[in-house]
């Protein structure tokens, strides 16, 4: 899914990424607005995580979608 089409739906897809990544708050992921490299901060912080293992959940989780 390009990114184009993750920020158009982006209010559809709130409810799988809390699914995926419950310790995001509902206004953080309102905040990160389909953004994929604010999304991926996000989870670099809550989460501990390096940015190349951010970016690569990231990845894995929109091309499932």
């Amino acid at each position: 899914m390009n990114t184009d089409m993750i920020e158009g739906k982006w209010k559809e897809l709130t409810g799988s990424v809390k699914a995926q990544w419950g310790k995001l708050t509902d206004d953080e992921i309102a905040e990160a607005n389909g953004n994929r490299e604010k999304l991926e901060g996000m989870i670099q912080q809550k989460y501990g995580k390096t940015k190349d293992e951010a970016k690569h959940e990231v990845n894995r989780f929109f091309d499932k979608l």
